[in-house]
């Protein structure tokens, strides 16, 4: 048994460029003594915990390492035995993270908890394509939705988020597009544009650009896959014109 008083730390790990991991993030990983990474992490973050130890607990292919209960347990064994636990989550952990469900079962248990924000690759990784979630004039507001629930359906949010003008945002969504795309397509926005953006800020970024209409056959022509997020909205059709003054200071300062 530790000496230290235990301790959990729910720390967001960022989109996956390791760059966008905050200072505080950092602090919290160097004072570790234990770590539980999931699978979205980039794990060259772990370089900030050189000796706490650290422990796999991500879901990949469908695999899991440890079940949410067991996460739940270890967390608890592992701040009692050895101080303080930092549980690393991709992205932000409150954003469809489960780490305020974490935060609440160790705390049943007398852990002191703490909780450091993410950036969320909800907006991020469109960012980083030049895709503005909201723009003057062409979207006024966006949704942030989970593609796949508790029960492994489809969200009834889509289809509200459907019928508005706003910029719809799926996370954990491919395995449902082909139920998306019929979504929108039944709300006559067909000709919507859609980006997918796969494994975005990291080096491995893959991404398409279609419409409702197009987006599914796109994704077979670039073999586009989870992890992934989908865009749905006229903001899709800005990142053009980002990229093109992009180019455009590029050449200037070439020249």
């Amino acid at each position: 048994m530790s000496n230290k008083m235990p301790k959990l730390t729910v720390v967001g790990a960022g989109p996956g460029d390791p760059d966008l991991i905050t200072l505080k993030a950092i602090k919290a990983l160097e004072s570790a003594d234990v770590v539980l990474y999931d699978a979205l992490i980039n794990e060259t973050l772990l370089k900030y915990a050189p000796k706490a130890e650290q422990i796999f607990v991500g879901k990949r292919k469908g695999c899991y390492a440890y079940h949410q209960e067991q996460i739940n347990e270890l967390i608890v064994d592992r701040a009692k035995s050895y101080g303080h636990v930092v549980r690393l989550k991709g992205g932000d952990p409150f954003i469809f993270g489960r780490g305020a469900e974490e935060i609440d079962y160790v705390q049943q248990f007398d852990i002191e908890t703490d909780m450091i924000p993410g950036i969320s690759s909800s907006f991020a990784v469109p960012a980083y394509q030049g895709i503005p979630l909201t723009k003057r004039g062409v979207s006024e507001s966006f949704w942030v939705i989970t593609g796949t629930t508790k029960s492994h359906k489809l969200s009834q949010d889509v289809y509200l988020a459907a019928k508005s003008n706003a910029t719809v945002v799926i996370l954990m969504g491919m395995s449902k597009l082909s139920e998306i795309v019929s979504i929108f397509t039944a709300e006559k926005k067909q000709d919507t544009p859609v980006a997918i953006i796969q494994k975005g800020t990291t080096e491995n970024e893959e991404f398409g650009f279609g419409t409702v209409h197009t987006i599914e056959k796109i994704v077979v022509e670039k073999n586009l896959s989870s992890p992934a997020i989908i865009v749905i909205g006229e903001v899709v059709n800005q990142r053009v014109k980002l990229a093109s003054i992009n180019k455009e200071i590029q050449e200037e300062v070439v020249s």
